[in-house]
């Protein structure tokens, strides 16, 4: 096809391969493109060559257009008024119509492009006018990357035919109003009564409060019945006020409580805080509203709002994704600069982590504490990651009000037909720096300057309605006065408040759960299930359907399952598997994630086996029994961080279930020490969650060197306080059978980290007998099963891998005056048998011995706990790093812990 001279090559190339395709089949192609090629076919060969000129060039100018019409939904986006306070940077090329080869002549000329846009035959000047007010008014919107043609289309037509803009009632806009008279009204009043304390107010953004309004009302017409929303700082009490509607009156008394209700809280400050509640939308539909908890680092409660609304879809609402959904509020700086972000939004559409589509809000300061946007990212939006998952941004002008809340309701349609994540981005600003206290002229003078005169949204919007008869000026400020005296009111009430009160998550799911004390590990749960259901539930695991084929050695793996139940020998993953196949048939479902769980990092667990020939998994724990609870078991991606705050949401919503999260080795946990530091350890005592989290961190000292030694046993130690936490180091498959079914079976919910052993997966003498699982219990501390206490003169205390090292020793030197004891449970301390122990063995030579580094592992604790006992450590020396590079200088190491144990010298190995 000849070329024409508006376009360039790339979409010369498109045009020629859409000619191409009409040429083949001209059906294949919509009505206007089929118009234009037949124009051009008629020029080539019915008319006179002056007139086929003509006719050809009005077709190079249809082209044109469509170039035209194609760069303002590409491109439209860079040329926006979407700006409340700046000038925006200046790209190129501009949407000048000279830069199509069009000209100022042909704006009065109709053109057939306008077909394209919906609006039929139009003049350029009425097509560029409609684009215009679609793509770069107060609405910029990034789509046409996206890779599915249907949801392109879909976009495009929506906001196409409205020209991205509604058509409001005056009672629809006297509403909005009102949600911004909150908005605003709840701010002013609290910077007048609380003077320079910090809030992280939402002044500059209060669009957010009617946006989120409609969220909850299209979201409920569309058939969600739940949000769980997640969000830093900023503008937090506003949406607990005005959106959860947590009393005003509590709010306040947040700012100068003294005590809490409970003496069991630390609490927290009031911004961190969370809330949930049942809302009632404007058509009669209850909405049930979760505002997450959410610490100081920004970005953490993303995977922890998936997780829970992931659980929530499972549990409650028969795995449909349109019944509930999650609100993801973003701060610019942050969702830029975060990588959990980044982590986060990558398990958006994997099998076992999607949600059905996350709202993404961005409220856009356009600077982070200090620090210019030009400063805090390289990329041109701050939600570039978006594109990651090809997610539509929507960049909209927070003063412009209607446009937001247009926008939102279109992003939950999106959600709720898409079941993907759509990001809006909310233009806006700060008014008052990074908190209350800050002078943010120091850094930003130039943006204050504008930022100081600059009316807000109520106002804003009063204005609006003033002009259209909606409302007058006297209207508007007598309401403005009646909500301030309404909240004055509130603060009186205030003054009657006694004592704050931490208002706890999830009551109903949580009702039948105690608090946790550490006087509920003085007696043993009963875990134990009877043999002959034990191997019942072990033929389910070592058998595999008929018909289907599998990897040859997978049968290898099965006869020697076969083998341990014959045998009556249960090696550590026939154990776990136990533990997962007795939990599930007796209706408590069983989640675990984590890098290779489905085989296990060390192809120990093989709880999935691949059909050959095809990507088809067989789950043997899925098919325990007709009526048995589910069993999932999750490869998932290479991310700590948000894996496991996703695991932590989930098992928040499912506290009757068993939820795990795995480390591929103990010591990659610390990538997501955030989550451990804020979530796992302190929101009992912070937010009141309860939870009963696993994590499943693999340890032992076996000359790996420093990153697949240590599961940094110390570092949880360290933050184990008022029974916040349970840190074991089992030994045994019996004991990590029953460890597992305590966690479940306990009355109290909370988390449990597990240092699981490496090589002690296939060690010999690391078997259980199934009537160890039938009749026993979790052992706290297991006593040396052969040492006689009367000839007993030296007991070591150890735990984990040493002590088959110690054991091993023992018996090839004929030790009799030793006793090896396992601390099985590390904290809470088992002092109860700890103290049996010592009752037994009457002597006060005492040793703690470990493979780690002396200020590692649990000797730290230890010391300081039961320094009073008098023991002594013989361990590897002090080091910076967790474990040596070298087999030679491990091995080495290891055998003077073991010559100073048993020849009594009391010195720390090299």
């Amino acid at each position: 096809m000849d070329k024409f001279s508006s376009v360039g090559n790339q979409e010369q190339e498109a045009i020629d391969d859409l000619y191409q395709a009409y040429l083949e089949n001209p059906d294949s192609l919509d009505k206007s493109w089929q118009h234009f090629f037949a124009g051009f076919e008629l020029a080539r060969t019915n008319y006179p060559a002056k007139q086929a000129l003509n006719l050809a060039g009005d077709i190079n100018k249809e082209f044109a257009i469509l170039s035209l019409i194609h760069a303002y939904r590409q491109r439209g986006h860079l040329f926006t008024k979407t700006n409340p306070v700046r000038a925006r940077r200046q790209y190129v090329p501009t949407l000048d119509i000279e830069n199509f080869g069009l000209e100022k002549k042909d704006l009065e000329t109709s053109f057939q492009a306008g077909n394209d846009i919906g609006i039929g035959t139009a003049k350029l000047k009425d097509i560029i006018e409609h684009l215009e007010a679609t793509y770069c008014h107060s609405i910029g919107v990034e789509y046409v990357y996206m890779r599915h043609p249907e949801v392109i289309q879909w976009l495009k037509q929506k906001m196409e035919s409205s020209c991205n803009s509604q058509a409001l009632t005056d009672e629809e806009r006297k509403d909005i109003f009102f949600h911004l008279e909150l908005a605003v009204g709840f701010e002013s009043f609290i910077h007048k009564k609380f003077v320079g304390q910090k809030r992280f107010s939402l002044e500059g953004a209060e669009s957010l409060i009617p946006a989120l309004d409609a969220v909850i009302e299209r979201g409920a017409e569309l058939g969600i019945e739940e949000f769980v929303l997640g969000m830093a700082h900023r503008g937090r009490l506003n949406v607990l006020a005005n959106v959860l509607k947590k009393p005003y009156e509590n709010i306040f008394k947040e700012f100068y409580g003294k005590e809490y209700e409970e003496d069991i809280w630390n609490g927290d400050v009031k911004y961190h805080l969370g809330y949930e509640n049942e809302v009632m939308t404007d058509l009669g539909k209850k909405v049930k509203l979760k505002l997450m908890p959410n610490p100081s680092h920004l970005e953490t409660v993303g995977p922890i709002v998936q997780g829970m609304v992931r659980a929530r879809i499972n549990s409650v609402y028969q795995s449909d994704y349109g019944k509930a959904a999650g609100i993801v509020i973003h701060g610019d700086a942050a969702v830029a600069g975060q990588g959990v972000v980044y982590e986060t939004i990558q398990m958006s559409q994997l099998d076992g982590y999607k949600t059905g589509g996350t709202i993404h809000l961005v409220i856009n300061n356009q600077v982070g504490f200090t620090t210019s946007y030009l400063d805090a990212r390289s990329s041109t939006y701050c939600t570039d990651v978006a594109k990651v998952t090809r997610s539509p941004v929507f960049h909209v002008n927070g003063d412009d009000v209607e446009a937001l809340v247009y926008t939102i309701k279109l992003a939950v349609e999106f959600r709720q037909k898409f079941h993907t994540d759509v990001f809006i981005d909310i233009l806006c600003y700060r008014k008052y720096g990074h908190n209350e206290g800050d002078e943010p002229r120091f850094t930003q003078p130039m943006l204050y300057k504008a930022i100081s005169t600059h009316p807000n949204s109520r106002d804003i919007y009063a204005q609006k309605l003033e002009g259209l008869g909606i409302m007058g000026p006297e209207d508007a400020r007598e309401r403005v006065k009646s909500f301030d005296r309404f909240l004055e009111e509130k603060y009186k009430e205030s003054e009657k408040i006694d004592k704050l009160k931490i208002r706890k998550f999830l009551i109903n799911e949580y009702s039948s759960y105690e608090m946790p004390c550490k006087m509920m590990f003085d007696q043993s749960v009963k875990t134990g299930v009877k043999a002959e259901k034990l191997i019942e539930i072990a033929k389910k695991i070592y058998t595999l359907p008929e018909g289907l084929t599998f990897f040859k050695k997978v049968n290898r793996i099965i006869s020697d399952r076969r083998m341990m139940i014959h045998d009556d020998r249960l090696d550590w993953a026939m154990a776990e598997l136990l533990a997962y196949g007795t939990l599930v048939d007796e209706g408590h479902p069983v989640r675990l994630s984590g890098q290779d769980s489905e085989r296990g990092t060390f192809a120990h667990r093989h709880a999935s086996f691949v059909v050959e020939g095809t990507d088809e998994k067989y789950f043997p724990l899925k098919n325990v029994g007709e009526n048995q609870a589910t069993f999932h078991a999750y490869n998932s991606p290479l991310s700590e961080y948000a894996v496991m705050g996703f695991e932590y949401g989930y098992a928040l919503a499912k506290p009757d279930g068993l939820n795990i999260w795995e480390a591929q080795f103990g010591d990659f946990h610390n990538v997501a020490q955030v989550i451990v530091d804020q979530y796992i350890t302190s929101a009992f005592e912070k937010w009141g969650l309860m939870n009963n989290l696993v994590l499943l961190l693999p340890h032992g000292y076996e000359g790996q060197g420093p990153e697949h030694s240590s599961g940094r046993i110390e570092r949880f130690l360290e933050l184990a306080a008022n029974n916040n936490i349970q840190i074991v180091v089992p030994s045994t498959p019996a004991n990590m059978f029953h460890l597992l079914r305590r966690q479940v079976k306990m009355k109290m919910r909370l988390p449990l980290i597990v240092f699981t052993p490496k090589s002690l997966l296939r060690h010999p003498k690391v078997v259980s007998k199934i009537d160890e699982l039938a009749r026993g219990v979790f052992q706290e501390v297991i006593d040396d099963p052969v040492a006689e206490p009367e000839f007993v003169e030296k007991v070591i205390f150890t735990s984990g891998r040493l002590y088959y090292d110690l054991l091993k020793r023992k018996q090839e030197r004929g030790i009799s005056n030793v006793a090896v004891v396992r601390m099985e449970q590390l904290y809470p301390l088992p002092n109860k048998q700890i103290n049996q122990i010592l009752k037994k063995y009457n002597t006060s030579s005492l040793i703690w011995a470990q493979d780690e580094p002396e200020n590692m592992g649990a000797w730290p604790f230890i010391n300081r706990k039961l320094n009073c006992l008098g023991f002594k450590v013989v361990a590897r020396n002090e080091s910076a790093s967790p474990a040596v590079g070298l087999m030679e200088k491990h091995t080495q190491a290891l055998e003077e812990i073991l010559n100073s144990v048993f020849e009594e010298k009391e010195v720390v190995a090299s």
